[in-house]
Parts: C-alpha cells; structure tokens; sequence
C-alpha cells in the first residue's frame, strides 16, 4: 500500500474524530443554556392574573410533566444515539416547561402564596365487630 494512501485514510480518521468532539462539545453546550433561554419559550404575562389556588395547582402540573420529561430523556439516553433523540424529541418541551414553572414561582412569590396544608386523612373507621359480637351485647344489655 503506498504510504500516500495510508496518510490519507488516517487524516480522514483524525478529521472525523474532531468531528465527532466538536458535535459533541456543541451538543453538551446546548444543555447548559437551557437555564438562560427557558423563560423566552413561555409567556410572561400568563400567570399575571392567577390566584394563589390556580398557581399552586399549575405549579404541581408543570413539576410532574418536568419530572416526567426527565424521565423519558433519561431513559432514551440509555439507547443507541440516545442523547441525540433526548434533544430532538423532548429537549425543546422541557425547556418551554422550566420557563413557564419560573414564571410560576415568580407570580407565587409576588402574591406572596404559601402552600396550602394537605387535606386530612379521612376518619379512621371503627374495627369491625366480630361474629356474634352484637349478640353477647344485647345480651348483657338485658
């Protein structure tokens, strides 16, 4: 084999290689900007209007889509190209959910809303009476 060949193939090589580090240096870049951009995907002015019920119930629906968003991107990194389907298939929804949770909090803490208590548990009922029981108790009761 001419040693002009096996230059090139192993320039090819090391050129390929740079590639792949400088896709997956982009790709790791855009995971941190998440942060800065997410309350440009969402409406400032939605929650304006919302009382401190409405927020408190939209918080804890956008916390479990988040978490469960997280959760599927978690489980498609696992697969083969599985960062790369995480971004194309959930990354653009999770950031516009971090936006609108953000605009949440910051209309939760401008109302100045507290967490309302969790409701009781229901009364605990009384044992049940055994076979016969209410028999021997009217029967004392006579």
């Amino acid at each position: 084999m001419p040693i002009s060949l096996l230059h090139d193939r192993s320039f090819k090589g090391c050129l390929a290689a740079l590639a792949l580090v400088a896709l997956g240096a982009g790709l790791s870049g855009c995971a941190g900007m998440s942060d800065t951009i997410a309350p440009a995907f969402a409406d400032p002015a939605k929650y304006d209007l919302y009382n401190c019920q409405q927020l408190e119930t939209e918080r804890k629906t956008l916390a479990g889509r988040t978490a469960e968003l997280q959760g599927l991107m978690t489980k498609a990194e696992t697969g083969v190209a599985g960062p790369v389907v995480a971004e194309l298939a959930y990354r653009n929804e999770y950031i516009a959910l971090r936006g609108q949770s953000k605009l949440a909090d910051e209309a939760w803490q401008k109302n100045r809303c507290v967490e309302s208590k969790p409701e009781a548990p229901p009364p605990a009922k009384s044992a049940p009476v055994a076979k016969g029981g209410r028999a021997k108790a009217k029967r004392a009761a006579n």
